[in-house]
């Protein structure tokens, strides 16, 4: 499965799966797949609140929890993905979504970011795939694990 052109908005679960779950887990094989993709031909993107839920998720959740350091080190590589900021537009703008979409607030976030960032492709298992936010395409990369 490739990527389509354009810029891709990667979900906090995808990071999660590439960096805080082990081998045996299929979903982090292909996590780690997706993201050397995005890595090699420049496309990913992220944004602050997605790195914010990874954080949280990896050093509080996950058993064992990844070293705080290590963590960082982690959000740090992908800060150069951020090219978005949350601020009350953004916030305005997800509130809309969510209300027009039926969405969740925090997905709604994501899914304005996403749209702000010009991204044609937003990976998450937590929307549903296929789904159409303007020009931006839901992809569920798990869905045929």
């Amino acid at each position: 499965m490739t990527t389509p052109p354009g810029r891709t908005f990667t979900d906090t679960n995808l990071l999660v799966y590439a960096h805080g779950v082990g081998d045996a887990d299929p979903r982090a094989r292909r996590a780690r797949s997706r993201l050397a993709e995005l890595w090699r031909d420049g496309t990913g993107v992220a944004s602050g609140q997605v790195l914010t839920e990874f954080y949280a998720v990896v050093t509080r959740k996950l058993t064992p929890p990844l070293p705080a350091r290590q963590a960082r080190g982690i959000v740090a590589s992908y800060a150069r993905w951020c090219r978005v900021t949350t601020d009350p537009d953004l916030i305005v703008a997800a509130s809309m979504l969510e209300e027009q979409h039926t969405l969740a607030f925090w997905d709604a976030l994501i899914v304005a970011a996403a749209l702000r960032s010009a991204a044609t492709t937003l990976l998450s298992e937590d929307l549903q795939d296929g789904r159409r936010f303007g020009e931006l395409v839901v992809e569920n990369p798990f869905r045929d694990l």
